[in-house]
């Protein structure tokens, strides 16, 4: 399925706040409120919308802490990566996890209860031998740019 300038503007928009009521984004992407409530059914039929969920502001839950992880694995083969991501994907604290090219081979984001829960977390990865060869931490200090949304009209101007 092909998207237009109207299907791009829907998901812009639901992205932003996916509680907004059809009236409205029909209102926000210039159609009627039948016609946007066929497009957003298609559209999640289609697979382009997976889902909506709230955003938490851990701040207000308590104290948290981010670590964004290179990691590089010891052998490249297919199965090796595969028993990396195998175990990665079983922790709840990793929120992201991303194959990168450059020196190392695994960026991955961290948000534990604090430094004593994370190096637990690491010590239990490489104690594994699920082939890590070696890892960089990286500590968030503060986040003054976190975006929610990604710049669809942008990357997508059709």
């Amino acid at each position: 399925m092909k998207l237009d300038r109207t299907d791009i503007k829907i998901l812009f928009e639901l992205q932003k706040n996916g509680r907004m009521t059809n009236v409205e984004l029909a209102e926000l992407v210039h159609l009627s409120p039948s016609p946007c409530l066929m497009r957003v059914k298609r559209l999640q039929a289609e697979g382009y919308i997976e889902g909506y969920s709230a955003q938490i502001n851990l701040g207000k839950l308590g104290q948290t802490l981010t670590v964004f992880t290179e990691i590089t694995l010891k052998n490249h083969r297919q199965v090796d990566f595969a028993r990396f991501l195998a175990m990665v994907e079983k922790i709840d604290q990793v929120i992201e996890c991303h194959l990168v090219s450059g020196g190392y081979d695994y960026l991955v984001k961290f948000v534990t209860a604090g430094i004593g829960e994370y190096q637990t977390i690491m010590e239990r990865l490489t104690d594994m031998d699920i082939g890590i060869d070696k890892y960089f931490s990286f500590v968030v200090l503060k986040s003054p740019i976190v975006k929610s949304h990604l710049p669809l009209t942008t990357l997508f101007p059709a």
